[in-house]
């Protein structure tokens, strides 16, 4: 994907960031938009070298990479100059290369980086390096510790290994805690205009302050009026979900809805109940991350694909309970649906009772 931007984004488009979804930032992002301008005339690409020795060649025997300038680079972030591609045929350049290098080679070994580093291996003046802490790689086999002095210095933190969050390095604890940070954040703040950043409103949120206007404070049941102006973020599909439609139309998915309080049921709800799920949960961001902690952690809940989460996340002081049922009865993917309440227990063959009964 990232070799087709120049096609897939909008022409008018002239630069863009590029990032994996591994990554954590440590500073303004704004800072690394503003490398663009260290740019010369003829660079079109900024990345990072890579921080293991992959490309060298030299990790284990027989070990043949991809053709590559010295260490090579890493394309977890990276600044594309899309109108300077553009104009150097870039569609045509990198397909050429991928053709040539594949007769030998056969395959890539890691993706799209592979082809990125061949053209760059015969165009280098088209490159510019960027600093080393614009892009901490936390593979195996890295050498990022040598990239800088203090953690402080680290501006983007990639966690480039399988191992993730379990990867080997004297800094991993504040890395993770770092990471954690972000995860557990209240997402809600970042809906708020931010002070001293001056922007021109826009017309939903001219609409709702509108509608609050037309409140009454002195009205007993403000707080309830007020809350039905609320609009809740939303995370659909929390986990991954795989379905398959029935070829008889019978299909019956189990509705409910719930918060972090009955999240003890739903182990026993998947055993009783064998066919499709969709559960609405009201939580917060912190409670989200704690629920995919427990799925992840719980066999009955990882080996079941057939069941929607969706997450609507906790904003105000009443539970909207017919929000967050309707988010669950609005994903149901077939034509029936057995809504229940989550302290219910469906009794064993319900699921085929209900279907062929």
């Amino acid at each position: 994907m990232k070799l087709t931007l120049t096609k897939a984004l909008p022409p008018d488009l002239s630069k863009v960031i590029v990032l994996d979804t591994d990554i954590t930032f440590a500073t303004d992002i704004a800072e690394l938009w503003g490398i663009f301008r260290k740019f010369t005339d003829k660079q079109v690409i900024g990345l990072v070298e890579n921080q293991s020795d992959w490309y060298l060649g030299n990790l284990w025997k027989n070990h043949k990479p991809w053709p590559a300038l010295g260490r090579g680079f890493n394309t977890g972030v990276i600044l594309l100059y899309l109108e300077r591609l553009r104009r150097i045929g870039w569609e045509q350049m990198w397909r050429l290369t991928a053709e040539r290098e594949l007769m030998s080679m056969l395959s890539t070994s890691l993706a799209d980086q592979d082809i990125f580093n061949a053209f760059i291996k015969q165009n280098p003046v088209l490159v510019h390096q960027l600093p080393c802490f614009w892009n901490v790689q936390l593979s195996d086999h890295t050498r990022s510790e040598q990239c800088y002095t203090e953690v402080s210095d680290l501006k983007v933190i990639h966690w480039n290994s399988p191992k993730k969050l379990r990867v080997k390095n004297k800094h991993v604890e504040f890395f993770r805690n770092l990471y954690l940070t972000f995860l557990e954040y209240d997402g809600n703040l970042l809906r708020r205009e931010l002070f001293g950043c001056p922007s021109q409103a826009n017309p939903e949120s001219v609409q709702l302050q509108a509608a609050l206007e037309e409140l009454d404070e002195d009205d007993q049941c403000y707080d309830f009026r007020r809350e039905r102006l609320t609009v809740h973020r939303v995370h659909l599909y929390f986990l991954q979900y795989e379905y398959t439609p029935t070829e008889d139309d019978t299909d019956i998915t189990l509705v409910a809805q719930l918060s972090m309080d009955r999240l003890q049921m739903l182990e026993a709800i998947c055993k009783h109940w064998e066919g499709p799920i969709s559960l609405a949960l009201y939580m917060s961001d912190a409670e989200a991350q704690q629920f995919l902690r427990y799925a992840q952690a719980s066999e009955v809940l990882k080996n079941r694909k057939n069941v929607g989460y969706h997450i609507v996340y906790k904003e105000g002081q009443f539970y909207p309970v017919n929000l967050v049922r309707n988010v669950a009865l609005k994903n149901a993917n077939t034509p029936y649906v057995f809504l229940t309440d989550v302290d219910f227990l469906p009794m064993y063959g319900l699921y085929d009772y209900l279907r062929y009964g």
